[in-house]
């Protein structure tokens, strides 16, 4: 490779943008070193700096990206949402952008299914019970709803009898929502499930396998939104049941 091919190698921080730019989902630091890694590894050469990144050089190059778009005021920035970046338009810029796509109708979540999606974040993983307890009325509609849209995903089963299962939100509820984690929601210490000190006592000597369940880390589930959807369907159907019964 010639000398003047190496004087027009990019910057660290245009091999990012260039990345962020052509990603169609937020890119993690770890993803990004893996395209320069294999890069690296295909060119050879003087492309092998590049797979000797590290994650701080790489951060440094998000940091530096930033402040240029700040001082060129380009209309875009870079945002971290669940625990990746990615490239988005300036508030400011949304009205122009929402009408260059034909997207001013913009999809907005009814009040029924905001309060559902609130309980599901602050208290996740949570039973349906314990949404429908807190909202008074039946979720099913609204749970139906918020898994089309991919915001709330079945995590797994509970230990409660019958093992129901148990709800939370999704990756893409982080990123429609512009949260890097969930300990960012807003008052979230204040908000989180609070069960008085007798009532957690009683439910971990009657169920003790629910404790570790409730406190668990959480793995993202196998399972479509046709499959959780089908899944809450089979749970609903399976109480109407024990309820003819009885």
């Amino acid at each position: 490779m010639s000398e003047s091919t190496v004087d027009v190698l990019p910057e660290l921080k245009q091999i990012v943008g260039a990345l962020l730019f052509a990603a169609r989902e937020p890119l993690s630091i770890k993803r990004m070193r893996k395209a320069m890694i294999e890069t690296g590894n295909g060119f050879g050469g003087p492309y092998e700096q590049y797979a000797k990144a590290t994650d701080e050089q790489i951060e440094g190059a998000l940091e530096e990206l930033q402040e240029d778009f700040d001082k060129s005021k380009l209309g875009l920035g870079v945002a971290k949402v669940a625990e990746a970046y990615r490239l988005q338009n300036d508030a400011a810029c949304g009205p122009f952008v929402r009408a260059l796509l034909e997207k001013n109708q913009t999809m907005r979540l009814s009040k029924p299914a905001l309060e559902t999606l609130a309980i599901v974040a602050y208290r996740q993983p949570c039973l349906r019970s314990e949404i429908e307890e807190v909202r008074g009325v039946a979720v099913d509609a609204v749970l139906r709803r918020l898994i089309d849209m991919q915001l709330v995903r079945v995590v797994r089963r509970s230990e409660l009898p019958g093992r129901p299962w148990l709800f939370g939100t999704t990756q893409k509820f982080l990123e429609h929502f512009g949260i890097n984690t969930i300990d960012d929601l807003p008052g979230s210490s204040e908000l989180k499930r609070a069960m008085p000190t007798e009532d957690r006592r009683q439910s971990t000597e009657t169920f003790p396998e629910m404790e570790a369940e409730l406190t668990a880390d959480e793995s993202e589930a196998d399972m479509t939104e046709e499959e959780s959807v089908a899944a809450l369907d089979e749970e609903i159907q399976t109480e109407e049941a024990m309820e003819k019964e009885d």
